[in-house]
């Protein structure tokens, strides 16, 4: 949440020259509504059983660079999907992702005290994450033309 996975997606897509999605768009499209609203509206259960489907479908539509939400892999079945591809984990400390994100009303898991909500979503997925990825790349401080390099380099990927 706020590492830059949007920007450095599309970055590393146009540098590979295939296709970027994210799934967090195709919710937004296929639902008519923004994903906060999903939440308030229908609940976090509701929001996680139309995620997952979007990344189910995602990943059987889709060659290029995906980006998933942050809460996707609390699924098994979604982490069991994603076993097969090359997953990097856009890692980022506390205080730099408080900057990003801020107090933002679109980030709905962070609406009040963002920085305890942020460690403890953190604690409750750092490890899935790490379960699901081929390689975890920091972004503290770093451009997201560099973090695009990173995980050009971590995959062992060549620009197209």
């Amino acid at each position: 949440m706020g590492v830059g996975k949007s920007t450095v997606g599309a970055l590393v897509a146009e540098r590979l020259g295939c296709v970027y999605r994210d799934t967090d768009d195709d919710i937004v499209a296929t639902e008519g509504r923004t994903i906060a609203d999903i939440f308030v509206y229908e609940g976090e259960p509701a929001f996680r059983a139309i995620e997952k489907q979007a990344v189910r479908a995602a990943l059987a539509e889709h060659d290029g660079v995906l980006a998933l939400g942050g809460g996707a892999v609390l699924d098994a079945d979604t982490r069991a999907l994603l076993a097969g591809h090359q997953v990097v984990y856009l890692s980022m400390d506390v205080e730099e992702a408080v900057q990003r994100t801020g107090l933002n009303a679109a980030r709905p898991l962070l609406a009040v005290n963002p920085r305890k909500q942020w460690r403890e979503l953190m604690e409750a997925r750092r490890h899935l994450y790490t379960e699901v990825a081929r390689a975890v790349v920091a972004t503290d401080g770093r451009t997201p033309d560099e973090v695009a390099q990173a995980v050009l380099d971590a995959l062992e990927l060549k620009e197209a």
